[in-house]
Formats: C-alpha cells, structure tokens, sequence
C-alpha cells in the first residue's frame, strides 16, 4: 500500500515508521475473519484493514475525528491479525502510532480523560496494593462492576530460600503482587524444584504498557529506561534470562529494544534486555525432564487452557503450555472452537470498553466450558481475572497448578 506522508510526518520517525508498514500491507481483509471486534460489530471500521485506512488517511493529511478515535480505541491490540497477515504486517506497531497521532488532535470529553489517567497512574502506583487490599476486604459491598475487578483474596505461599547457580530475573509487575501474588511465588517454588533461582530488582516496576497503550508514550518509555537500570547490573552478573510470567507484560518487555531504538543511551541495551526476555512458557521444555522426578501420581481434573492473546498473537508462542503439561501428566485442552480470539481483557479494555469486553469473554467461556473442565488457566493476570469474573470454574495461572502438584508429591 502506496502513501504520500503530509509534511508534518515526512521527517519523523513515527511517520517513517508508519509508511514502511504500510507498504507491506496489500489490503487482502484476511484479517478480518480473525479480528474480534470486526466479529462483533460487523463495521470495516472496526477491522484491521479499516483501521489501517483511517491512519492512512490522517497520515496523508486528513482531520482525524472522533470517530477515527472511536475506531481506533475499540482495538484490543490483540494482534491476532498479525498471526493471519499473509504480509507480515507490524499492526500492533501501526495502531501505536495512528493512536498517539489522532490523541494529539482530538480531544476526549473530560469524564473520558480523567478515567484513562486514573487508570494509567493508578495502576502502576504503590498505592494500588493497599487499595486493591481494601477493595478485597469490602469486596461484597461492592457494586458488581467493582467486583468483578477485586479478585478473592487467596495466600501467596513462601518464597524459596535455596539458592542456585543458575539465576534468572523476574518481573514482579504492578497489578499481579496485589491482585494474585501467588503466580510469582509459584512460579518461584517451580523454578526452584528445578534447580533455578527466581531473583526479582526491587526496582523495577510496571513493564510500561499500561501508560504507553494508554497514549501516554512518553510516560510508558520512562518506566522501560527505569525497569532496564534496574535489570542493567544482574545483567552485566551473567544473569541467563528475564523471564516473564505475565504475557502482557512479556509482549511489552520483548518490545523494548524497538521503543527505545532511537535513544542513544539506552538503545543498546533495551536490544539486550529483548534478547534475554522469556515467557515461563518458554523454558518448559527443559523443565519437564527435572519437574517429572518431583511430580508424584495426583493430578487435577480436565483443565482448559486459554492461550493469551499476548502470548499467542503477541509473541508468536503457540502449543507450548499444553504440549508440555500433557508431558508432565495433565489433563489439558483448549477450546475447540475460537482458541484464536481475545477474551476481551487487553490490559484496561474492560475499564473502558466494557460492552465488548463482557461479549467477549461469555463467548471466550462458552467455548471453554464445552471441555466441562475442573478449572480454567491462563498465562496472563489480566485474562485470569476477567474470564473469573464471568464463572464460577476457578480460573488460575497455569504455574499455580503445577506448583501445587509438585507440593502434593
């Protein structure tokens, strides 16, 4: 697809960057059948192909609307059209761009702004651990859209004190301590049983999605450059990966090295912290032959898998969680039927729209719940609580499932 940049963009990087997606895209609408909101809604305008039209357009010159912005905000950035493109098409990259480039021109009503500030300051604050433990507290007090976002407060377990020669980093992330921290935990105590030390800089912090898909770019790549100086000397330690236990925050981590690509101090090593970062998922397979010496004979019942959109579409990364807990002796399954499309969570997409979100995840549960499965799991927090709020099923991190087989053993 030919543009012809408006002089406003010609000598940008966005605007460079933007043209040379563009050229890739041929405009074919394969992703159309994989989009959800275009399966929702039925609105080119809502689709992959449409939405690339609109960037185009202001990109060329064109007065963006809202609209345009409307459009553009009803993505959830899964990038499951990115997973169809026959083209290789960089949309999540594209849809960053058009975003903060109709945002700069087109101002939201005040009640619309105030709440995507809350969200992306609250979030990453320090004070949303003491709120979330207040929310839990009063919990069925609480108005059930509130509720729905205030998951059951459940114990954390010890963290392990062995160490090991082998270390890898973990990000401990901004919501998961509070909302579930018994993923890092687990994940630390699986980790440990074979022969690995979880280490987490206390440092670091929000992996800087939530301010960046939020239009507050500037914002998003402070907390990389923070996040990275708090890795930078487990590093230069010989530190062998930053794994990532979170799928949102992994696609983010993973994508460092092309946010700060044009920043001389920090463009180097943002590359580096790329290379090493690892979803858990990842380093399963040479898990399994340490993690079958511990496992006794008890599993759980069926267990369906919902693969993270992040995970999936994000990073590329399909098969790996249930190829290798079926090795390691459960019963696990996805869903027949759309294991391709979004639950509908993406990050604060439920906060904001919330319509589409709540379609999605029914119809994400429905298909789940064809398998009759024990309970649900997943590799993102996000997902983990919003398809919770929608069944009675427990919903959890895989890890947390195989930790406790590993503790029953």
């Amino acid at each position: 697809m030919q543009t012809q940049l408006a002089p406003l963009y010609q000598n940008t990087a966005e605007g460079l960057e933007a043209e040379a997606i563009l050229r890739k895209c041929v405009h074919c609408g394969f992703c159309t059948a994989t989009c959800p909101t275009y399966q929702l809604l039925g609105d080119e305008l809502d689709g992959p192909r449409g939405r690339i039209y609109l960037i185009k357009q202001v990109l060329e010159g064109a007065q963006p609307t809202r609209k345009t912005q409307l459009h553009l905000d009803r993505c959830l950035t899964c990038r499951n059209c990115e997973t169809t493109c026959p083209s290789g098409v960089q949309y999540g990259h594209l849809v960053d761009i058009g975003r903060k480039i109709v945002d700069e021109q087109v101002p939201r009503p005040a009640g619309e702004k105030a709440l995507r500030w809350a969200l992306k300051e609250g979030l990453p604050s320090p004070f949303f651990a003491p709120a979330m433990k207040l929310g839990q507290a009063v919990r069925g007090l609480l108005p059930a859209k509130l509720q729905n976002k205030v998951p059951q407060p459940r114990p954390s377990g010890a963290w392990p004190t062995r160490t090991h020669a082998r270390q890898v980093l973990m990000l401990a992330g901004c919501v998961q301590p509070a909302m579930a921290p018994n993923i890092n935990t687990a994940t630390a105590r699986v980790l440990d049983a074979a022969g690995i030390q979880a280490v987490i800089a206390p440092e670091a912090g929000c992996c800087g999605a939530v301010k960046f898909h939020l239009n507050d770019q500037t914002g998003g790549l402070a907390q990389m450059r923070r996040n990275i100086d708090a890795w930078w000397p487990h590093v230069e330690a010989g530190v062998e990966a930053l794994v990532m236990n979170a799928s949102g925050c992994g696609v983010t981590v993973k994508d460092y090295g092309h946010h700060l690509q044009h920043d001389p101090a920090y463009a180097e090593k943002a590359a580096r912290i790329s290379a090493l970062t690892r979803d858990l998922s990842e380093l399963l397979p040479e898990l399994v032959p340490a993690l079958k010496a511990h496992l006794g004979g008890k599993r759980p019942g069926t267990l369906a898998y919902h693969p993270p959109c992040t995970l999936q579409h994000g990073q590329q990364l399909r098969g790996g969680v249930e190829t290798h807990l079926a090795e390691l002796g459960f019963d696990i399954g996805v869903a027949r039927t759309e294991p391709h499309l979004c639950c509908g969570s993406a990050g604060t997409y439920s906060v904001l729209q919330p319509d589409i979100s709540y379609e999605l995840r029914d119809r994400k549960l429905k298909n789940l719940s064809e398998l009759q499965p024990q309970a649900i799991v997943s590799s993102n927090i996000g997902c983990i609580t919003h398809l919770q709020s929608g069944t009675a099923t427990p919903v959890r991190h895989w890890v947390e499932v195989l930790d406790e087989a590993l503790q029953l053993a």
